[in-house]
């Protein structure tokens, strides 16, 4: 389970989506205004945003992306393992105003964070994943939920020698490490100290 390789291939995907219809190219001129806040705002050049929209709205013409299509796309990377709980709170990483869907803007800021951003962007984006409910804490039982519905999405046949409660022995472990405090919580600092000092 490469995370550069997963990126890759969603990277690739997107972009040979652009190359596909390159007729989307009109649309694109309508909102330069958009594109220019954006390339300011993410590590992406123009072009690669234009290949970006061209794709986005090739999967999505709407311009949105509810949670059941994006479920559907992001299960087509794990054919092997279920990754529908996973998916779910990718969603909710992505979906930055919390409104059920994902704009073309969300989604390229997260994108240009996991492909492009510095360390500490990543692990940013990473305890915003962890953070269920986004009360700025990661609770045991967060982390467990993340933790099981990776172990779904990579599947039970890739790791036939995982038991059950290996998720829970894993996140014990993490969660001793992080929280440095003892008080039942990690919190954003002890999250990104933790995993700097692992990295």
């Amino acid at each position: 389970g490469n995370p550069k390789l997963k990126s890759f291939a969603l990277t690739s995907r997107v972009s040979y989506i652009g190359k596909r219809n390159d007729l989307e190219l009109s649309t694109v001129r309508h909102q330069p205004e958009g594109l220019e806040q954006l390339q300011a705002q993410t590590k992406f050049t123009k072009k690669e945003l234009q290949s970006l929209y061209r794709g986005f709205k090739n999967e999505c013409p709407s311009g949105l992306v509810d949670e059941e299509t994006f479920k559907t796309i992001y299960s087509q990377f794990f054919p092997q393992g279920d990754a529908t709980t996973y998916a779910h709170f990718l969603f909710n990483a992505f979906d930055l105003d919390r409104n059920g869907s994902i704009r073309f803007e969300d989604f390229v800021i997260g994108l240009s964070v996991l492909l492009r951003g510095s360390v500490t962007e990543k692990l940013n984006w990473a305890f915003n994943l962890y953070d269920i409910n986004k009360d700025g804490y990661i609770t045991k039982e967060e982390m467990l939920l993340i933790m099981k519905s990776i172990y779904d999405m990579m599947g039970r046949y890739t790791y036939p020698s995982v038991r059950d409660e290996a998720p829970s022995e894993h996140v014990e472990k993490f969660f001793q490490k992080m929280d440095r405090n003892r008080d039942g919580v990690v919190t954003i600092e002890e999250f990104i100290e933790t995993c700097q000092k692992v990295s």
